[in-house]
């Protein structure tokens, strides 16, 4: 699928949601509840992908940007007698 695909087809997934969107003060209750559902599934699963990222991010560089000092692995040798 080249770019121009992709952007056709989010182009055409966007103008249905409006669509649907303009069609939906005059559709019936099982109509609003089903599309509501989904509306709140799409919510749920973007704002766990940003705090998941957030949270990698987080503990892989720390605030500042910069690798945190206390995630580095060190080694285990063994203990010369």
């Amino acid at each position: 699928m080249t770019s121009e695909d992709f952007l056709k087809e989010i182009q055409a997934i966007g103008e249905k949601f409006l669509l649907k969107l303009q069609k939906l003060p005059k559709a019936d209750a099982v109509e609003i509840a089903s599309f509501s559902v989904v509306l709140l599934f799409i919510v749920t699963v973007l704002v766990l992908t940003v705090i998941a990222c957030s949270c990698c991010c987080y503990s892989c560089c720390g605030c500042d940007g910069r690798p945190d000092p206390r995630h580095k692995r060190s080694q285990v040798r063994p203990a010369a007698h």
